[in-house]
């Protein structure tokens, strides 16, 4: 029997919309955390951070399984059509490994992000920094505000002065 599908907080700004797993905790930067048995962290790209991407099409992680692991720590990269973000780490404790399904199926990051779509997993805790799931909704909210008043300046400067 499959499980059921986690409980979300619908978000909806402009021209972007996600359903946010109200269990998960987020990071500033776009990433979920679920935990998992024991001390085990799966996390993964946000809806957000994957249409900022694009269609994924390559990652790797340069941290070996067992590793010593901190928040910030630069875990790997991953490239989108978009983009090429490294894969930071948003815990302390040991790097558990990074999802064995992405080396023949990268679209999951993108496809089914809050589920078979996780990066990667840790053993320990959680940033401090982390945001619940009302916390993360207004961090996204906050942004999305940042990148549409930068997009409407951009077009306010090219209507000013036209080529």
């Amino acid at each position: 029997m499959k499980p059921a599908p986690p409980k979300t907080l619908f978000f909806k700004q402009s021209h972007f919309a996600t359903h946010l797993p109200v269990d998960y905790r987020y990071t500033r930067s776009h990433f979920w955390a679920e935990r998992r048995a024991g001390d085990r962290l799966r996390l993964g790209f946000t809806k957000f951070a994957t249409r900022m991407l694009g269609e994924m099409v390559d990652h790797k992680f340069e941290t070996d399984p067992g590793a010593a692991v901190r928040p910030g720590q630069v875990l790997g990269w991953i490239e989108g059509f978009k983009a090429i973000s490294d894969l930071i780490c948003a815990g302390q404790g040991a790097f558990a490994g990074g999802n064995p399904s992405l080396k023949d199926n990268i679209a999951l990051v993108t496809d089914a992000n809050y589920t078979d779509g996780w990066l990667y997993e840790i053993n320990g805790q959680l940033d401090d920094q982390s945001l619940d799931v009302q916390g993360y909704a207004d961090h996204l909210k906050a942004t999305i505000d940042k990148l549409l008043e930068k997009q409407k300046m951009d077009e306010d400067d090219l209507s000013s002065h036209p080529l």
